[in-house]
């Protein structure tokens, strides 16, 4: 029984755990409520492994990082970068217009919200400096980050063997993350049922509520910004190659749930569009690492519903500056099951906002991962082949203009 949960579909098993969650909570409230320990159990398995995750990963990204020289593939990486930071943005300003309430256990925890951007720095200095042992044992990720990166760069110089061994231990620890994830069904089961029982099914809304918020974001997003970044850089219309891409790309990507695995579709779309062999055979397996509009997303929605749930004020140079964390933080979720979900501690610690509770976000967007995940790579993989054909169309264009007037 355990090998089949931990080889079947884990979309399938996360909806059967929601199902089973609300079946018991309206039949045998008792039990949903002794169920909520498989919730906790799952939540303190994602706070164990969560702070090693980001050190390493990080660390590994920056120190095994390989980027082609190429003149048109600068151009692209921008249009991924600038996308990515535009996203986030766009999360914030709708979260504001809609804010979301999550069914969080914060009366135990002591909170320490910040008052105004000058706290949030001093804060953020002061975390930057943690020392790194103290760091991965409190969950200070701001510290864990500013470690990573600077491990990462160290290492950049190290011998070939030391760097293959920094990334092996990333990719086994990714494999535990992986193991950890495959048990979020019952995770689910118990969360949901315990929430239930506990609160009543209006528990439910800011579940709904949330969802909405995020898939109406990256709709936003792959309708809207998108196709005016394409404008700005080709001055033509957009929406062919956006719509050719995501009904190509981001219908696969949509089911398959993996940016990585949908690699060889993107690349296939790229030949029938007759774009350039040379960039698009870096630039799309380049964004499906770092191009991450749909997790950056993720991260700064949730985060601001803990922050409102929690009563936190965030003015707007507090919003932009966690635009920014949620940007560059989406950039190392890639390749890595529910990686923009564990990435949310990293921007709740902006906020004074506890590791317990950020924790128990990261188990709110697992329930709501049944959608979100699909819609965030969908949004994500269709956007590289978007970029990609927007370069290189635009720089065709220009040698032509070039030739003709010679």
């Amino acid at each position: 029984m355990l090998k089949k949960l931990l080889s079947g579909n884990l979309v399938k098993q996360i909806a059967v755990g929601i199902v089973a969650g609300v079946a018991l909570a309206q039949l045998w409230p008792a039990a949903a409520a002794a169920a909520m320990v498989l919730g906790h159990l799952f939540v303190q398995a994602l706070k164990a492994v969560a702070p090693i995750l980001v050190l390493v990963l990080v660390a590994s990204a920056l120190a095994n990082q390989e980027i082609g020289n190429g003149a048109r593939l600068r151009p692209i990486v921008g249009l991924y970068l600038a996308a990515t930071f535009s996203a986030a943005l766009l999360a914030v300003v709708v979260s504001g217009l809609f804010p979301t309430d999550l069914v969080l256990a914060v009366s135990d925890i002591e909170m320490s919200a910040p008052q105004g951007i000058t706290q949030v720095l001093e804060n953020l200095l002061f975390k930057i400096v943690d020392n790194p042992v103290s760091a991965i044992a409190n969950g200070n990720f701001i510290g864990i980050l500013a470690w990573g990166i600077a491990l990462g760069l160290g290492m950049r110089h190290a011998s070939e063997s030391s760097r293959t061994l920094l990334a092996d231990v990333a990719g086994a620890v990714t494999g535990i993350v992986r193991v950890v994830i495959r048990f979020a069904p019952l995770g689910i089961f118990g969360l949901v049922a315990g929430n239930l029982a506990t609160f009543g099914f209006s528990a439910l809304e800011g579940y709904a509520h949330i969802l909405v918020v995020l898939i109406g974001c990256m709709l936003a997003v792959a309708l809207l910004v998108n196709p005016l970044i394409v404008w700005l850089r080709t001055r033509r219309n957009p929406y062919p190659i956006v719509f050719t891409s995501l009904r190509e790309s981001g219908v696969t990507a949509f089911f398959t749930r993996s940016s990585a695995a949908n690699i060889p579709v993107n690349m296939a779309l790229c030949e029938k569009l007759g774009l350039d062999r040379n960039t698009y055979a870096v630039s799309i397996p380049l964004g499906a690492t770092i191009n991450m509009g749909g997790a950056a997303i993720t991260i700064t929605v949730l985060t601001l519903a803990a922050a409102h749930t929690l009563g936190i004020i965030v003015d707007f140079p507090t919003a932009l500056l966690l635009s920014v964390v949620a940007a560059l933080s989406a950039c190392g979720a890639s390749g890595v099951a529910g990686g923009s979900l564990l990435l949310i501690p990293l921007s709740c610690s902006l906020f004074g906002i506890p590791n317990d509770v950020a924790m128990q976000v990261v188990a709110v967007g697992f329930v709501i991962s049944v959608l979100q995940d699909s819609a965030e790579t969908a949004l994500n993989s269709s956007t590289d082949v978007v970029f990609t054909a927007a370069v290189c169309q635009s720089e065709s264009s220009g040698q032509q203009t070039d030739a003709r007037t010679e």
